[in-house]
């Protein structure tokens, strides 16, 4: 089935899971990182933490039926580990566990671990390199339940690590081509039967035009992913493409695919075919590029387009994109994307894990260029985030992980557009997002999350911050997906807040924040106001 039920989970077997998750995925990057450690001698940073946050509910169980008044106190001790001074290997650690206890509607306590490790390193130089991704963070489960942070609510989380290690080689022939062969392996693995724990073996391969060829470029390209489930069937994506392109001017180009993907996975849809797309690339300037194709693949017309505008004070990006995946493969995507890291400072922009700083992060599928003029000009992946100070709860809220925990192959649509104005001491955003799954064992039944959130933040002074936002976000799935009744959910989640430096490792936040859920399902709908102290602190 597509849709999974939370099934329990006994509470000593969840915490024993997670710290074989959080090993297991330290260990592959930890493994990368020993085979890339004779390309050159590397120094470390390391950075511990802890942190506090108590929270009061008064609908603790976001429930129309059950309202209780509650909240939860978390100590979360934590570390972050940099290397330094390698221009051959950069890899970063972050790992924090946290301890709740909770009072009120449910009065129990636990444990939870959240890890984000990431690796690149040129092993031989322009020849061979390395590159490992590990998480471990707590998921939704169903798009219908508790949307609360595992903290508060846990009945809608299951904790979920990835893994991946991928060598793979580059080389140079001549100016007439270059060469990648890339091999990865990794794996996803869910507590509390949220999804069929799997293991990925892919491979791919390209040749690519060289310098020689002026306005002509070409490349050949082919790719295989093998999915090994445990509870569900295994599959297989295999796909060749030959890609030809050709700029008609500085500012213009125009390209082609043509291509058969073979793919072997349970579907009551053709699941082999051949596909081709024709598109355009338009940068009239440094500062503006769009990019736009369309086509057919085996399962159906397609469409992507890339686009972003910069002027002094905004930034503007939209992306579109489809493609077959599940959830293994997602999760393992969504824990290698890259965030862009904005350091707000009052002389402006300062260079990564300096003090005095403060940091916001947005993923690069909505921002490709920086968003603000004080933002640092090279991306960020998750566990170099953690090392900045950022917590799991931000890359959440920053677009992160949207989508709950499902079985199936499913082909992906995601719509993201953003934008971002900078106007002295304020800062504010509006981003748009649509991301719709169509089952492929089910006829194409579907889930889709819609959101858009303003936010709004204004610096009082180089220590204290007021930050807003306003969020509506509908999810949606058909009936196949939902015991046999089709659902939609509004959710509309208003907060306010307040940051301030206290110290320069020292931080503090107080959040007010109201949500409220109308439903079409019976006793689904329900409004709760919650108010949130945190404190943290680096050594």
């Amino acid at each position: 089935m597509a849709a999974t039920a939370n099934k329990p989970f006994p509470r000593c077997a969840a915490r024993r899971w997670t710290v074989q998750a959080s090993r297991v995925g330290a260990c592959s990057v930890f493994t990368a990182l020993a085979l890339s450690a004779p390309a050159q001698a590397v120094n470390w940073r390391f950075t511990p933490s802890i942190g506090s946050t108590v929270t009061f509910s008064d609908n603790v169980n976001q429930s129309a039926n059950n309202e209780e008044t509650g909240g939860s106190l978390s100590l979360t001790p934590g570390f972050t580990l940099q290397s330094l001074g390698s221009r051959r290997v950069r890899a970063n650690v972050g790992y924090n566990m946290s301890a709740v206890t909770r009072f009120g509607g449910n009065s129990d306590n636990d444990l939870f671990h959240n890890l984000g490790a990431s690796l690149k390193s040129e092993v031989v130089e322009d020849f061979f390199f390395v590159d490992a991704n590990a998480s471990v963070s707590q998921q939704l489960i169903s798009l219908f339940g508790s949307p609360a942070d595992a903290s508060v609510n846990d009945s809608n989380r299951a904790t979920v690590g990835t893994f991946s290690i991928s060598p793979y080689i580059q080389k140079r022939l001549g100016t007439f081509a270059n060469l990648q062969a890339r091999y990865t392996g990794g794996g996803a693995i869910f507590s509390d039967n949220a999804a069929s724990n799997s293991n990925i073996n892919a491979f791919s391969a390209g040749l690519t035009s060289g310098t020689q060829f002026n306005d002509l470029s070409w490349g050949l390209n082919y790719s295989i992913r093998e999915a090994n489930n445990r509870d569900v069937s295994d599959s297989t994506f295999e796909s060749a493409v030959v890609t030809l392109g050709y700029a008609l001017s500085r500012k213009f180009r125009v390209f082609g695919t043509l291509g058969e993907d073979r793919n072997d996975f349970i579907s009551a849809n053709e699941t082999d075919g051949s596909s081709y797309s024709l598109g355009f690339g338009w940068s009239p300037s440094r500062r503006t590029s769009i990019e736009m194709s369309a086509g057919e693949r085996f399962f159906g017309k397609t469409f992507s387009f890339t686009g972003r505008h910069q002027t002094r004070r905004a930034q503007w990006s939209a992306s579109y994109s489809e493609d077959v995946s599940d959830i293994s493969n997602q999760f393992i995507s969504e824990s290698d994307k890259t965030y862009w890291v904005c350091v707000v400072s009052d002389g402006g922009a300062v260079p990564p894990a300096t003090e005095n700083t403060e940091v916001r992060a947005y993923r690069t599928d909505f921002f490709p260029v920086a968003p603000f003029p004080s933002c640092l000009p090279q991306p960020a992946t998750p566990s170099e985030l953690l090392g900045l100070g950022v917590s799991f709860e931000s890359l959440l809220s920053a677009g992160g992980f949207l989508a709950s925990t499902v079985n199936g192959v499913y082909i992906i649509k995601s719509l993201s557009a953003g934008v971002t104005w900078n106007i002295r001491r304020l800062d504010l955003g509006l981003t748009l997002r649509d991301s719709k799954r169509l089952y492929q064992l089910l006829g194409d039944a579907q889930d889709e999350i819609q959101s858009v959130t303003a936010s709004a933040s204004y610096r009082l002074s180089p220590k204290t911050r007021v930050n807003s936002s306003l969020s509506l976000t509908r999810n949606s799935a058909d009936a196949l997906l939902n015991s046999g009744v089709e659902r939609d959910d509004d959710i509309a989640t208003l907060s306010l807040g307040l940051s301030h430096r206290f110290a320069d490792k020292l931080n503090g936040a107080l959040t007010f924040r109201h949500t409220q859920r109308d439903s079409n399902a019976a006793n689904a709908d329900y409004d709760e106001n919650s108010l949130s102290a945190s404190v943290n602190m680096r050594f």
